[in-house]
């Protein structure tokens, strides 16, 4: 995979990381990520040394896309992450959800989401470091649960999907995908939090703009990245048929309900593995049930 290096000084770098690319390595993992990735650019180009050289100061998910930031010393970590809540004057993203399924001979009667507005649930985190807005208080011992704050703007109503900007007072583990799951609108492409159908064969988050004070030179930057074209599409389109079997899918036998959804999901491009899946398959068997496409 390759990044765009958006902006570089001796301090900070600025970078486009596209879905699917780690944004940093964890204990055990390999391969490549924006950091290994921006780190071989500056070995190529002469400047990486001990003490300068990529440091993280936040993160991205691995299939969220956009606009991300990297220290290039040490002193330069501390000092972004130390004042990141003043020096970042705008973080947005935007993202594609599935609307609520709604019953067509009561629409009248039906919730309108406003059209802007705050999500504020707490986010518990389980033993697997995934978040997510618990209905009832958590009973797990290693449960923990974290104040979350989301900002949210409808910038698209389609028939299937919703256009959303968002901004986060807070900035926790999976807090947008929790959040829009919560209150009925999963992000496309999901699964692990709801998500049915995957229309651009990814997760539909994307981190459109960032700005913020440099640290050390006081200089105002800017950097938006748009998302792909083809959400504004599909947003636009819509897809209804989706809508009536997922509709109609609720009310199928259990072993029915899995395999209409297994076809419906198919129609609109493979169903993504979670993280669940393939953590309980072996490298062998992972290859053969879930193929990488070409």
């Amino acid at each position: 995979m390759k990044i765009d290096i958006l902006y570089q000084d001796q301090y900070l770098a600025v970078i486009n990381k596209p879905s699917g690319l780690l944004s940093v390595p964890y204990p055990g993992s390999k391969g490549h990520t924006a950091l290994s990735i921006l780190e071989d650019s500056m070995r190529k180009n002469g400047t990486w040394k001990s003490s300068h050289r990529p440091f993280a100061v936040h993160r991205l998910d691995r299939d969220t896309s956009g606009v991300m930031m990297f220290a290039l010393t040490e002193v330069a970590q501390k000092k972004i992450m130390d004042t990141w809540h003043t020096m970042v004057k705008s973080r947005l993203y935007h993202a594609v959800a599935e609307n609520p399924i709604f019953d067509n001979e009561n629409l009248e009667n039906q919730p309108v989401l406003p059209d802007s507005g705050m999500i504020d649930a707490s986010l518990t985190q389980n033993a697997h470091h995934v978040g997510y807005v618990a209905k009832k208080k958590p009973e797990g011992k290693n449960d923990k649960t974290m104040v979350a704050r989301t900002h949210y703007k409808v910038l698209l109503r389609g028939k299937t999907h919703t256009l959303f900007e968002l901004n986060l007072d807070t900035g926790k583990k999976n807090q947008i995908r929790a959040h829009l799951s919560s209150i009925g609108y999963p992000l496309a492409g999901d699964v692990e939090f709801r998500g049915t159908t995957d229309p651009f064969n990814r997760l539909a988050l994307h981190a459109r703009t960032l700005s913020f004070i440099h640290p050390f030179t006081n200089e105002k930057l800017s950097f938006e990245i748009p998302e792909p074209d083809n959400w504004l599409t599909v947003v636009e389109k819509g897809d209804i048929t989706v809508l009536k079997s997922r509709k109609n899918s609720d009310k199928a036998k259990p072993q029915e309900r899995r395999s209409h959804t297994e076809k419906e999901t198919i129609s609109l491009g493979q169903r993504r593995p979670s993280r669940k899946d393939l953590a309980h398959t072996d490298f062998i068997t992972r290859g053969k049930k879930f193929p990488t496409k070409k």
